[in-house]
């Protein structure tokens, strides 16, 4: 059961209405690494879930996503303001000037909709998290870019927190990805000697040693957002 609260999660604000970077935003509501795909990967991934720790981890961080997408959408309809006006987007996706009434809409900064194809469910712990990992880091870098971009500053400091937000996530992740221990494709799988072969087939150089797998724990650096395998 979900229930809706109506105070946002944080609050959001900007210095003036800008419609272009409205188009920017948009990137992080519909797009193939914003906050709908997040929340619709880790709730879906929590119906298969029999762990009631991966399962509680999963609808939590899920449900929290879909916070962030309220917070992305409120501060598109704030940066598009009052007027529908497609002279104000010099570039990106004008739907939402001429098909939505400045809704913002599920879809990403070209304009293209919001797909499921964006989600991944394997239905394994270990290939899920990982792919979790990596959503966040998407997501963080995404962010980067349109912090780069955006100079309202109060939009950067929604930026801010939810890039931040991200990285609590991804932390998380990390440490629910340490918890699984000969679990599906997490499992021992032998390591024959063909597990340990470095097959050198750029020339020349060679960068590389030959691989040594073991059991996966994945740490994360005080000073860095990565996570990094323990040796």
């Amino acid at each position: 059961m979900f229930e809706h609260k109506k105070n946002l999660l944080h609050p959001v604000k900007v210095e003036k209405p800008n419609p272009q970077y409205a188009v920017l935003m948009q990137e992080q509501l519909g797009g193939c690494n914003g906050e709908v795909k997040a929340a619709m990967q880790y709730i879906s991934q929590s119906f298969r879930a029999k762990d009631k720790v991966f399962k509680d981890l999963f609808l939590d961080i899920g449900t929290e996503e879909l916070c962030h997408m309220e917070m992305v959408a409120e501060t598109i309809n704030l940066l598009n303001g009052d007027k529908v006006d497609a002279t104000k987007v010099t570039s990106g996706e004008i739907e939402t000037m001429t098909t939505f009434g400045l809704n913002p809409a599920l879809i990403n900064s070209s304009g293209h909709p919001w797909t499921a194809d964006y989600v991944t469910v394997t239905g394994d712990l270990a290939a899920d998290l990982l792919a979790d990992i990596a959503s966040e880091q998407r997501a963080k870098v995404v962010y980067e870019y349109l912090h780069r971009q955006i100079k309202d500053p109060y939009v950067q400091e929604t930026i801010m927190f939810l890039l931040e937000r991200e990285e609590a996530h991804n932390a998380l992740l990390c440490e629910a990805l340490n918890k699984i221990t000969d679990d599906g494709s997490n499992r021992n799988f032998g390591m024959s000697e063909d597990s340990r072969l470095y097959f050198d087939l750029s020339k020349p150089g060679r960068y590389f040693d030959d691989p040594n797998p073991q059991p996966v724990e994945i740490k994360r650096d005080k000073h860095s957002s990565c996570c990094k395998k323990k040796k």
